[in-house]
């Protein structure tokens, strides 16, 4: 099979495109022909070996896919299409065929193509997880969603919208139109606004950014709010302030979870976010965009 993958850690210039040998599906796996896969920070930094992971090399990277079966299990036949999301370390995404646990692969809306089902996987399953599962955000509640144009963001400020919270989001000046056509109530240029000074007793941040807007976002939270970030590693940062909360979302992968992600999509609870196409040959070109930390929605993919 035609797969992009690295034989060591490094920059982009480290992803090769070429031929691997086909997976093989193990008891309780299925088969998939990847049609879209998408280009998730996780990929890059990965790439980059800031996880510490132990991993084999070659390794494929790729968290996210969509497809279709071409050897079932109990749940799966040959020719149902699905989407699923990885697990870590063995990932595998960027490559035309994946061998992956049934159990956590869904079957793709057909209102849904490949790329777009790709696009929202990994983003969607990410922030239902940080803002149903975490913060447990109400309705009437305020939030504040850091990084409101990338992926995970965009999906977040689209999602606290549709559960009934009031939005506040951080983007460059050129994305606050694009920001607000997902849901969010008020943007704020964090280029050239800080945003601690323009936002107070909020119930819940959710974070994307990481750095020290992750720790400076304590203080816009009220008494007994709460911050949720999935941008300053495996666990959460201890909270400067008692009867302030910080999580670490756990994002583990099942089917219900991406069940809901698909339907609050389909059913256009949440719109589908802005997505740039790549060839698969074409990835570190994908990754040098995505590293740039100033994307747009998604980067997605397109295997077959």
């Amino acid at each position: 099979m035609k797969a992009c993958f690295f034989r060591r850690y490094g920059g982009p210039e480290v992803l090769e495109y070429g031929e691997l040998p086909d997976p093989v599906p193990a008891a309780g796996e299925v088969l998939v022909d990847i049609h879209a896969a998408s280009v998730n920070a996780a990929d890059w930094k990965m790439r980059a070996g800031q996880y510490g992971a132990s991993i084999a090399f070659p390794h494929v990277p790729g968290r996210d896919f969509s497809g279709v079966v071409v050897k079932g299990a109990a749940d799966f036949k040959p020719g149902d299409a699905v989407f699923g999301v990885c697990e870590v370390p063995r990932e595998g995404a960027y490559a035309e065929k994946i061998a992956i646990r049934e159990a956590i692969v869904a079957r793709k809306p057909e209102r849904l193509s490949h790329v777009q089902c790709a696009a929202i996987a990994l983003a969607g399953l990410t922030a239902l997880v940080s803002l149903e599962d975490t913060l447990k955000l109400k309705r009437g509640e305020t939030i504040l969603v850091h990084g409101g144009a990338g992926g995970v963001g965009g999906f977040a400020v689209a999602l606290a919208r549709h559960l009934g919270a009031r939005v506040i989001a951080t983007a460059s000046a050129a994305n606050h139109d694009y920001v607000r056509s997902l849901g969010a109530d008020e943007v704020i240029d964090y280029r050239a606004q800080d945003f601690v000074k323009l936002v107070k007793d909020v119930n819940a941040v959710f974070d994307t950014a990481g750095g020290d807007v992750t720790m400076r976002s304590f203080a816009v939270l009220r008494a007994g709010g709460r911050l949720a970030t999935v941008a300053a590693g495996g666990s959460a940062p201890a909270s400067p302030r008692p009867g302030v909360t910080s999580l670490r979302p756990k994002v583990d992968r099942d089917r219900p979870h991406l069940d809901r992600v698909a339907a609050l999509v389909a059913q256009g609870a949440v719109p589908l976010p802005a997505i740039v196409e790549y060839p698969l040959a074409k990835a570190a070109e994908a990754h040098r965009v995505s590293e740039g930390r100033h994307l747009r929605g998604k980067l997605v993919l397109r295997v077959l």
